[in-house]
């Protein structure tokens, strides 16, 4: 079983990866907004990186939902209506973000 240092070691890794394909910058901005705001839904998201950026809504939501399981990093809660997904990113990962995207 790994360690909590292990397990942070391996998501920096796969997040500097994930954001090594990022040819636009809206990996990137996805991730700074997830810094700036503290809930938010895949329409939040879409409706403000839907202005700089020319990206699908369908392409949005695969983004955050591999961020999201793949990389770890993004805790999913319904809301309270039980319609959407309410994404925020994990306290114990938010200065490994910051200092990433940076």
């Amino acid at each position: 079983m790994r360690s909590p240092h292990e397990i942070k070691g391996v998501i920096e890794i796969r997040l500097k990866n994930y954001l090594s394909r990022d040819r636009t910058g809206v990996r990137r901005a996805l991730l700074h907004l997830f810094l700036q705001v503290k809930y938010l839904t895949i329409s939040d998201i879409f409706a403000i990186l839907a202005r700089k950026f020319s990206i699908s809504y369908h392409s949005l939501a695969a983004m955050v939902g591999l961020i999201a399981s793949k990389i770890g990093i993004l805790h999913i809660t319904k809301s309270r209506e039980g319609s959407c997904s309410v994404y925020s990113l994990k306290e114990q990962y938010a200065g490994m973000v910051k200092r990433i995207v940076s």
